[in-house]
């Protein structure tokens, strides 16, 4: 899911009114840009819609409530932001990627709104006189740092963002007084990074590795990208082999693959199953032996966690991630054996369009299998961006593996974590002390660093490589999606967007947030031996807030 850079709001006590009609014309001429577009994908961004409006829906009910003459800024920050959500949403989610691996419609949308600083709010400098044009209105909001480059080709800079950094003084005396909260724990590290030039600005710890917890998924992000690229295809198909009237259901790797009646734009398997069945009919062929191969992953399929309702069993052909109800994320049951599940509702998709099949069992697909028919996910970048902003353990493993499948490795939990190691030390990444025991972040042996973190979102944010981009347009947006959806609720909602982490005694965020002078900051917060999880997040919530809140000099 993609939403637009969003821009944090002074405070003040501006009229609603004025934000409308601020607002009105960027947005009415980003449409006029985008709408051929839109009417091309409207279809495939459904689903993310709908789950934007209704992430955004308790903000508007709460600012509703308020009132449009409520007299708060939180009132006003609240209804631009969420306003701005629901409608750029529209545009932003349905992509699709171009060659750079950038999103068309963002990329469009974001040209159409190209000017300096944010809303003006009417107001004249030194002016008195009406109510939209006060003297003391607020003046313009500082425009967020471009999270997609090459938006004009130029090298990513912010025209309204002051040549002065952060300085490494000014973000101590915010910092380290709300990282010393006693809910953070005995073991703590931080590190903040301008991810236009890179620089570390803050550093606690940064180079101590500590459990990253979920945070692991970045990494797996910034490795399978890097070795497989945005527009790489996860494909399942069936294939029959010749003389014997087997019929194999190859399994693709592909995490997102579904067999339900609405697949929403992933990889249907009904889809494959009336394909292949269409094929064999022409053919005269109306029954079949079939199999199922998933050898295209190897090792253990139990994580080393044991059995556990945040993870199905790791193998190459799953339907629906092995749920056992129509959740699509968070932890639920799951089937013990993925593949055969998998494998006997295609066969049922099958007998439904007149093909009987035997009872399926596990085989390998020859060389000399003709394939018959197949599907695919949609492009890697959608797939990581599913990953990130809902924390899917089971695409983060499925990717470890096809990063290692990508370079040659055994594709095991060690082959991937050895594949996720390797393709960062390729890109220069520190990675000293980091250890990957999995893709997914779920074993406690997994460490991170806060250096490694910060290093890898402004990788991500690298001009030079805009096929890492993903990374960041799918890390969860505070108060609106995912992870982060009902966080932030009465801070920075919509300005910080982060990958959250929290095991047993572990809480850390890693992610970006743009500050009062319009720069783009990359952070990462790491804790270990923490007591109460809620009071955890709400000492990391608070300690991004301020980086929001702050210029910092």
């Amino acid at each position: 899911m993609v939403v637009p850079e969003l821009r944090p709001w002074r405070a003040a006590r501006p009229h609603v009114v004025r934000i409308t009609d601020a607002v009105r014309p960027r947005l009415a001429r980003a449409a006029g840009i985008v709408r051929p577009s839109l009417a091309r994908v409207a279809g495939a961004a459904a689903p993310q819609v709908a789950r934007l409006t209704r992430a955004a829906g308790p903000q508007l009910a709460r600012i509703t409530k308020a009132g449009p003459h409520a007299g708060s800024w939180r009132y006003t920050a609240g209804a631009a932001t969420a306003g701005l959500a629901l409608a750029a949403g529209v545009v932003t989610a349905a992509g699709p990627w171009d060659g750079t691996g950038q999103r068309t419609a963002e990329r469009d949308r974001a040209v159409a709104l190209d000017h300096t600083g944010g809303a003006d709010h009417g107001r004249k400098d030194d002016s008195s006189g009406t109510s939209t044009a006060a003297a003391g209105a607020p003046r313009p909001a500082p425009s967020a740092a471009s999270v997609l480059t090459g938006l004009g080709g130029a090298a990513g800079t912010v025209k309204s963002a002051p040549d002065a950094l952060p300085t490494t003084t000014g973000l101590k005396a915010v910092l380290d007084r709300l990282l010393a909260d006693p809910a953070l724990g005995a073991r703590h590290t931080a590190a903040v990074v301008d991810v236009a030039t890179g620089k570390r600005l803050y550093g606690s710890g940064a180079d101590t590795a500590l459990t990253p917890a979920s945070t692991t998924k970045i990494a797996t992000a910034v490795a399978a990208l890097s070795a497989m690229g945005p527009d790489h295809r996860l494909t399942t198909r069936a294939a029959l082999e010749p003389d014997t009237r087997e019929l194999v259901l190859v399994g693709g790797g592909d995490p997102t693959l579904t067999a339900r009646e609405d697949a929403q734009g992933w990889a249907s398997l009904r889809t494959l199953a009336a394909a292949t069945a269409k094929t064999l009919k022409a053919r005269g062929v109306t029954q079949v032996t079939l199999s199922y191969d998933t050898t295209l992953f190897a090792g253990a399929q139990i994580h080393p966690i044991g059995v556990n309702p945040n993870l199905a069993p790791v193998t190459a052909l799953s339907a629906d991630e092995g749920r056992t109800d129509d959740s699509t994320s968070g932890p639920v049951t799951r089937v013990s054996d993925p593949a055969a599940d998998a494998t006997r509702k295609f066969a049922a998709f099958l007998a439904a369009d007149g093909i009987t099949s035997s009872a399926p069992g596990p085989s390998k697909a020859t060389t000399r299998a003709e394939t018959l028919a197949t599907v695919s996910s949609p492009p890697l970048s959608t797939v990581i961006e599913r990953m990130l902003t809902n924390s899917d353990n089971d695409i983060a493993e499925a990717l470890a593996r096809q990063t290692a499948v990508a370079t040659g490795v055994r594709a095991d939990f060690a082959g991937g974590g050895k594949a996720v190691r390797a393709r960062l030390d390729k890109l220069g990444l520190p990675v000293t002390g980091a250890v990957f025991k999995d893709g997914s972040g779920l074993d406690r042996a997994d460490r991170l660093t806060a250096n490694l973190l910060t290093a890898l979102l402004a990788k991500a944010g690298d001009p030079g490589l805009p096929a890492l981009r993903p990374v960041l347009t799918g890390l969860p947006v505070a108060g609106f999606t995912g992870t982060l959806s009902t966080r932030y609720t009465d801070g920075a909602a919509g300005v910080v967007r982060a990958k959250t982490g929290t095991l047993t005694g572990v809480n850390t965020l890693a992610g970006t947030v743009v500050d009062q002078d319009g720069r783009l900051l990359a952070f990462a917060l790491l804790t270990s031996d923490t007591t109460d999880p809620t009071a955890a997040q709400t000492a990391l919530d608070k300690a991004a807030t301020a980086l929001a809140g702050c210029g910092c000099r």
